[in-house]
């Protein structure tokens, strides 16, 4: 049974209902550790003092906010746990809202809630209110030494999901330069909309892989047995002279693969019978 990262309640008006955090996502990223070039010796990175010239235990370091250079205010444990903020035990919903008022751009990271016993029934109460009206909470928690912004919805399975938002001034987009948009035709808007109508399906996400850790640990495997594998080719990358033609191959090669896929089905019977 995994450990809840937090504990508290969601402030629901007057109503507080006792629940659990636990984190919905994990990397499966390949982990890779630095060694020394000539006898493969593990690296270790050394909290060193500089001016003490030796290295830091655990239990010798603090944290600092750097106010000035080279001056720093030191914060401990306590401090942070003086922080006049209902929210470090409380999931404070400010408003409701519609799940598509939110732009994607804003989420962070997910994460599962859950019901203490005594806040099973209220909890209940809350999801079924969230699907009944379409609706999306906006709340505010602390998690993890930071007041986060996040956003309560109903999930698969009669879960709720509670996902971190991050807050405006931690977007970018505002440093970039306005995009100025080209001209289309008609008759390329018109394509492109085919094309697209060709390639909706439902959402399936067990038909993704992440194709680039298999061939990670096929480059890996195969060192381990002495074997080298063979570079694929790029794929050639034709340059766009005539938008339309391209459009129009590309929809020509969807209906290929979706005849292709009509026909898998049909050959597999005939064969079995």
């Amino acid at each position: 049974m995994p450990r809840p990262i937090w504990r508290g309640a969601i402030s629901f008006g007057m109503v507080a209902i006792p629940v659990r955090l636990y984190t919905a996502t994990e990397s499966k990223d390949v982990s890779f550790r630095q060694l020394h070039r000539e006898d493969q010796s593990r690296v270790r990175q050394l909290r060193w003092n500089p001016n003490l010239d030796r290295e830091v235990p655990f239990d010798e370091i603090v944290r600092g906010y750097e106010y000035a250079k080279d001056r720093y205010v030191v914060l401990d444990n306590e401090d942070f746990d003086k922080l006049p903020l209902p929210t470090k035990h409380t999931i404070a919903i400010k408003a409701f809202v519609k799940l598509e008022e939110i732009d994607p751009v804003f989420y962070e990271r997910a994460y599962y809630l859950e019901p203490d016993e005594t806040g099973a029934k209220p909890f209940a109460l809350l999801l079924r209110a969230l699907e009944a009206k379409g609706l999306t909470a906006i709340a505010q928690v602390a998690i993890r030494n930071k007041e986060r912004l996040c956003a309560l919805r109903p999930g698969a399975e009669g879960r709720v999901l509670l996902e971190t938002l991050y807050y405006p001034d931690e977007l970018r987009t505002a440093a970039l330069e306005p995009f100025e948009q080209t001209e289309v035709s008609e008759d390329e808007l018109q394509m492109a909309l085919t094309l697209i109508e060709m390639l909706e399906a439902p959402f399936q996400p067990e038909d993704y892989r992440d194709e680039y850790r298999d061939a990670l640990m096929q480059l890996i495997e195969a060192k381990l047995e002495g074997q080298e594998l063979v570079e694929a080719e790029a794929p050639e990358t034709a340059k766009v002279v005539d938008l339309m033609a391209a459009l129009r191959a590309s929809v020509e090669a969807a209906s290929q693969r979706a005849a292709a896929r009509e026909d898998a089905p049909a050959a597999t019977q005939a064969k079995a019978s």
